[in-house]
C-alpha cells in the first residue's frame, strides 16, 4: 500500500533536472528525494532518501551523452526496484543511442537494442519517450512505451508564425515521412533534400527535389547534432530562392561546431524542446519550447489508465 496521499512519485536524474522541475510544477507533485554520490574514480551510487515501498514511481532522465546519464538511470531504476517500489516507469524524453538502430554493415553493434535491454533488465514496467529516431525501436521492448512527438508543441508554435507561403521540408530522404505528416497536416507541399555524404557528419552534395523560391521554408528533423546537414540545407534553399528558412529539431544535441554552423548558415531560427539542456546564450537563433505539460499530461493519463491518443496531433 502507498504511504503517500500523492497519486505517483517523481524522481530526477541530474541532468534533467531542470525539466523535471516544470513538470513537477504541472503536476503538482514535488520531487522526491534522492542522493547521488559520486567517488573519486568517476563511479556514482543512486539512493533514495524517503519510502517508496508500494509506490508508482517515474524517473525521469534523458539519456544523452556523457553515458554517466544513461548509467545513472540504471541504478535509478535498479535502486527504486530494491527499494520495493511496486511500479517503475522509465520517462526518458531524449532516447539516446538510438542512431544505431539495425546492422548497415558487418560487424557493428545495435546500441538501441542494447539500451533497450539494459533498460529492461534493470526492471522498468514502462517507458514514456519522445521522437524516437527510428519507430522501429518500440519493438525492442518487451514493456509497453508510449511514444510521443514534438508535434504537440511544434504546431501550436508554427500556428502562431503564419506563414504566408509555407514549404514543410526534410533535410534527408531518411526523414521525409516526418515532414510528410506535418505537410498533410498544414496541407502544404512537400520539399526532400536528397544528400550525398563523403563519411560521417560530413555532407558532399546536395540536391533538392521540389520549388522553394519565394516560400517560407521549415526544416523539420528529429535532431540536430553537428548541423553539418540542416546547415547545407539551409544554405542551399536560400540559394534556390526561398524567402525564410527555419528548422524544427525535437532533440538539441547540438555538438562541437553545431553553434558556429547554425549562427552563420541561411536559418532565421532553429526550435528546439527542452529534452535536452540547452544554453540558447551560445545560439542567439535558437529558441526553446516547453514539453513539460506534454509528458505531465501524459504522465497523469498512464497512473489513471486513460488513453493518451488525445496527446497526439498528428
Amino acid at each position: 500500500m502507498s504511504n503517500s496521499n500523492q497519486p505517483f512519485k517523481i524522481f530526477s536524474g541530474t541532468n534533467s533536472m531542470y525539466l523535471s522541475e516544470e513538470i513537477s510544477k504541472c503536476l503538482g507533485i514535488p520531487l522526491g528525494k534522492m542522493n547521488i554520490q559520486r567517488f573519486a574514480d568517476g563511479e556514482f551510487e543512486v539512493s533514495f532518501e524517503e519510502s517508496i515501498r508500494g509506490d508508482e514511481v517515474y524517473l525521469i532522465q534523458s539519456t544523452f551523452p556523457n553515458s554517466d546519464n544513461l548509467m545513472e538511470l540504471l541504478l535509478m531504476i535498479d535502486a527504486a526496484k530494491r527499494a520495493s517500489a511496486k511500479t517503475v516507469i522509465a520517462v526518458i524524453p531524449y532516447f539516446g543511442w538510438a542512431r544505431q538502430d539495425r546492422k548497415d554493415k558487418p560487424r557493428v553493434s545495435i546500441a538501441a537494442k542494447l539500451v533497450a535491454d539494459l533498460l529492461s533488465k534493470a526492471g522498468i514496467d514502462r517507458l514514456i519517450t519522445m521522437d524516437l529516431h527510428a519507430d522501429q525501436i518500440q519493438g525492442f521492448f518487451n514493456v509497453p512505451v508510449d511514444h510521443l512527438y514534438a508535434s504537440s508543441v511544434f504546431i501550436p508554435f508554427i500556428k502562431k508564425m503564419k506563414l504566408d507561403d509555407m514549404v514543410i521540408a526534410s533535410p534527408d530522404v531518411g526523414g521525409a515521412k516526418r515532414a510528410n505528416t506535418y505537410a498533410k497536416y498544414f496541407n502544404s507541399p512537400l520539399v526532400l533534400c536528397h544528400k550525398q555524404r563523403a563519411k560521417a557528419n560530413v555532407v558532399e552534395k546536395m540536391t533538392i527535389i521540389g520549388e522553394v523560391e519565394g516560400k517560407d521554408v521549415v526544416l523539420v528533423d528529429d535532431m540536430i547534432d553537428t548541423a553539418g546537414t540542416i546547415c547545407k540545407a539551409a544554405n542551399v534553399m536560400k540559394e534556390a530562392g526561398a524567402r525564410t528558412v527555419r528548422a524544427l529539431a525535437s532533440h538539441a544535441l547540438m555538438s562541437g561546431p553545431a553553434c558556429d554552423r547554425v549562427n552563420e548558415s541561411a536559418l532565421a531560427e532553429v526550435i528546439f524542446t527542452n529534452s535536452i539542456p540547452f544554453d540558447t546564450t551560445r545560439c542567439p537563433k535558437a529558441t526553446i519550447v516547453s514539453i513539460a505539460q506534454l509528458f505531465a499530461d501524459t504522465m497523469m493519463r498512464v497512473h489513471n489508465n486513460e488513453a493518451i491518443s488525445s496527446q497526439y496531433l498528428i
